[in-house]
């Protein structure tokens, strides 16, 4: 169980001295846990208290240094969560199924609740409530304490929850095997923050007013953590990679083609990727253009293509792709009202695929957004109504917003269709990007690609949202694709709609003419080798980071 403690705990500490790269989630602090198995946290204003499960006691610890100052015994045999409501610690027994609150001057058990719930962990006071993280049935219950009953009850953020607590808006909960920890909407049980824990078991959690506190239940440490310092984003597990995208256009005849033209868009360097050479080709192009989205594309034009001929056109890419998570915080995003004109104009306008006069995209906005002023939770009301009414589904050809929405099922492409209109209908900035994906292996091979949006948020800029790569029952999983991009996509495209160069397709297109009819087949697909140049141990272990306000504009 420790065998990582000596190198997680180098890890935390470099990061910590590395104070210039913090981003949240990083490591400010950290200290002893009191025993070797710790598990629930909290703080009561001046102390953090910590459950260890082997000694079955509850330990006051100082914060600054990690020692420790009193302690209590657990009321039960299988303590997991832990909270502080002001006079009284509310300590939660697993196996008991219930609550038991302990006055900490008096070292007495004054109350105690019994608990309807498959396997009770974490707990957090709210001011008014306690909330007790139900891991049997996947559930967030806001528990009254006063009639000893569940006063109602939102998703857990994911299958394995264990410690918790309330920072006065939001609801934090970690997860221990993915080892992340949530900031989650008590009102809707929405993730809106995802950090990755500091170490490998991550339980109890403790807010003390201004920071968030984390001990760890293999490193036996216990981390005070950086929320929010005005970082943008932050990126790490950098791949790199070459990428080789081919189309390729086979005339079968009989007649010939009077005129094929091809193009590919030109990636480049992104909060989510870089460049690491020039992008080169096979053949030449006849030139290199920008669109109207300026988005750079190479165009190949060929004249008199014969009968049973073969075109072979090869773009190649060195980049390096980050996981990238970006830290957008609602109540920080400006209104609708800032958001640049240029911005306005180009990615509020309709377009063929949009549709956003149509009725059925109207009336569902207005079901979905209702009174909602805020553009976070605008953007993130239709992100849940997309996913809520679609199904995946790869058919072939795409179809406008509104028929997606009616019938109910759609591609990558066609639930960004559905996003980007219901967004720009609502007064949001949205586009798409279309990308190259890696399939499972770092070697791999994709002819499928994928799409998805990005959308403006004021005091942000752009923020990439995956509807269809977000379709899951489950919050963190939402979240994963609400201001999150992992190490799979060389994003390639990104425009707001049709494009006087490649339409409305991505990647690449082309166009031909010919007397008659021939048979043309078309072939598009990218291959990913990874090079073999030494990775950063800055992409690995440190978070990168751009500060908010603004950045990311307009491209």
């Amino acid at each position: 169980m420790k065998a990582l403690r000596t190198l997680v705990f180098i890890i935390a500490t470099a990061a910590a001295a590395a104070g210039a790269l913090a981003a949240p989630g990083e490591v400010l602090l950290n200290i002893p846990s009191p025993e070797s198995n710790p598990l629930g946290m909290t703080y009561d204003g001046s102390s953090l208290w910590v459950i260890d499960r082997l000694t079955d006691r509850i330990y006051r610890v100082n914060p600054v240094d990690g020692a420790v100052t009193d302690s209590l015994p657990t009321p039960r045999f299988d303590p997991t969560g832990l909270a502080w409501d002001g006079r009284l610690l509310w300590c939660v027994d697993g196996d008991e199924r219930a609550t038991y609150a302990i006055n900490p001057a008096t070292k007495k058990l004054e109350r105690s609740i019994a608990l309807d719930m498959a396997r009770p962990s974490g707990v957090a006071w709210d001011g008014k409530s306690l909330w007790v993280a139900d891991e049997g049935r996947r559930k967030l219950h806001q528990v009254d304490v006063k009639k000893g009953t569940i006063a109602r009850s939102i998703p857990a953020p994911s299958q394995t929850m264990c410690g918790m607590t309330f920072d006065g808006k939001y609801l934090w909960v970690a997860d221990r095997h993915r080892d992340q920890i949530y900031m989650v909407s008590p009102d809707r049980g929405d993730v809106v923050i995802t950090l990755r824990s500091p170490g490998p078991h991550p339980w109890g959690l403790a807010w003390d007013g201004n920071s968030l506190w984390n001990v760890d239940y293999q490193t036996d440490r216990i981390y005070k953590l950086v929320v929010d310092d005005g970082t943008l984003f932050s990126r790490y597990d950098g791949k790199a990679e070459q990428v080789e995208l081919v189309h390729q256009v086979r005339n079968f005849g009989p007649e010939k083609l009077s005129s094929l033209q091809v193009t590919m868009a030109i990636p480049e360097n992104r909060d989510t990727q870089e460049l690491l050479d020039t992008v080169s080709f096979g053949l030449a192009p006849a030139r290199i253009a920008k669109d109207r989205w300026g988005q750079q594309v190479a165009i190949w034009q060929f004249k008199d293509v014969p009968a049973e001929s073969f075109t072979d056109i090869r773009m190649s890419v060195p980049a390096r792709i980050f996981s990238t998570r970006y830290f957008v915080y609602p109540e920080k995003v400006g209104t609708l009202s800032q958001i640049p004109r240029d911005i306005r104009i180009n990615y509020l306008a309709d377009e063929s695929w949009y549709a956003t006069s149509d009725p059925v995209i109207l009336n569902a906005l207005k079901q979905v957004v209702g009174n909602e002023k805020n553009p976070y939770w605008m953007a993130r009301k239709i992100y849940n109504y997309v996913i809520d009414r679609l199904t995946y589904e790869l058919a072939g050809g795409w179809s406008k917003a509104p028929e997606v929405l009616k019938r109910g099922t759609g591609s990558c492409s066609e639930y960004s269709f559905v996003f980007v209109s219901m967004c720009r209908a609502a007064g949001i900035p949205a586009r798409l990007a279309g990308s190259v994906v890696i399939r499972d292996d770092d070697a791999s091979y994709d002819n499928v690609f994928h799409r998805w949006a990005e959308i403006y948020l004021p005091n942000y800029g752009w923020i990439p949202v995956d509807p269809s790569g977000g379709d899951s029952p489950r919050p963190s999983d939402r979240a994963d694709n609400f201001g999150y991009l992992d190490n799979r996509y060389l994003i390639t495209t990104v425009g707001g709609g049709a494009s006087d160069l490649l339409a409305w397709s991505y990647n690449a297109g082309e166009r031909w003419t010919a007397k008659g009819t021939p048979q043309v087949a078309v072939e598009s697909f990218a291959e990913w080798s990874p090079l073999s140049i030494e990775t950063l141990a800055s992409d690995v272990e440190t978070p990168v980071g751009a500060t908010a306000q603004p950045v990311n504009t307009a491209q």
